[in-house]
């Protein structure tokens, strides 16, 4: 919501003047705008739910969510090597979503960088 707020209304509206229908405008301004803060909102939720245990566990009910199988097969020395893939895969795939959120704000940055500094 507050990247949605800091996102200029002119952008929508010379969509629309240009002959954008509503969904058109959403998916080719909108959405675009709004990318990196939807993933970044999404891996906080990713996150926070592996770091609230006792939350997760009192919300999943009788469901064996991935934080709560970590949890409780961390205390078993057999289970050890398997815990230990399963979340090296988590972090490697946590990550990737990061490195490409860092490279659109990057590559964003960027580009205003070149415009503000006018031409050659």
């Amino acid at each position: 919501i507050a990247r949605l707020r800091r996102t200029a209304g002119s952008l929508t509206e010379a969509s629309m003047d240009l002959g954008a229908d509503g969904p058109t405008t959403f998916r080719r301004v909108t959405l675009p705008s709004l990318r990196t803060a939807i993933v970044a909102g999404a891996l906080l939720a990713f996150g926070l739910s592996f770091d609230e245990i006792v939350v997760t566990k009192y919300l999943a009910g009788t469901i064996q969510t991935l934080p709560l199988w970590i949890y409780g097969n961390i205390q078993r020395p057999f289970n050890r090597p398997i815990v230990n893939v399963v979340v090296l895969v988590v972090l490697v795939l946590s990550m990737i979503p990061i490195y490409i959120a860092q490279r659109l704000t990057g590559a964003a940055q960027g580009i205003a960088a070149t415009e503000e500094a006018g031409p050659g």
